[in-house]
């Protein structure tokens, strides 16, 4: 029998031969390759909240908050909202409280150089998505950091977002991924 052939590390991660990389060149070939968006995908956006957003805002216990810096260098942190601390200040005027975490800080850095932010709501067990995007303002004190109190302490930080769009995202992701669907799960805890 013949020994194994001996091979580097560098042989051995060598990927195969492809086909060549090919960028997409630009927004009109973005159109051609995906289409036209169907009337209700562009009709569902608006600026204030409804009812149907309230009703995911009140039962969303997780958030993801989106950021870039003034160079474009973009962060996205997730948040923890306790039922009651996420504060509807206006039709469309949101107030997130901060929590202690790992105390970057880094969404906050960028709000004070870029304002823009993208927001994504989830509703455990749900195909519900809640998209919002606008402009955020950090602010140390409010007439709202009480209501905001959780176990009795109130936020140091909240973010402030005045809504310029908000709507539904399509859940074919959430069904593709299988995300709720614990024989999906690849561990248990």
């Amino acid at each position: 029998m013949a020994a194994p052939e001996q091979r580097t590390a560098t042989e051995e991660t060598k990927p195969p031969a492809a086909a060549p990389i090919v960028p997409l060149r630009d927004a009109d070939e973005l159109s051609e390759l995906l289409g036209t968006p169907h009337p209700l995908v562009i009709e569902k956006v608006h600026a204030e909240l409804t009812e149907d957003d309230l009703s995911v805002l009140a039962r969303s216990p997780f958030c993801v908050v989106s950021t870039a810096d003034a160079a474009g260098n973009c962060d996205a942190s997730p948040r923890g909202i306790e039922s009651g601390s996420l504060q509807i200040l206006g039709p469309s005027t949101i107030a997130l409280p901060d929590r202690p975490g790992n105390r970057r800080g880094d969404n906050f850095r960028n709000i004070l150089e870029n304002p823009h932010v993208g927001l994504l709501f989830l509703v455990p067990g749900s195909s519900e998505v809640l998209r919002v995007n606008g402009r955020a303002t950090i602010v140390t004190d409010g007439p709202f950091f009480d209501a905001m109190a959780h176990r009795g302490r109130r936020p140091v930080l909240a973010t402030v977002v005045e809504i310029d769009e908000i709507y539904r995202h399509c859940p074919a992701s959430l069904r593709r991924a299988k995300l709720w669907d614990t024989s999906n799960w690849p561990y248990d805890e």
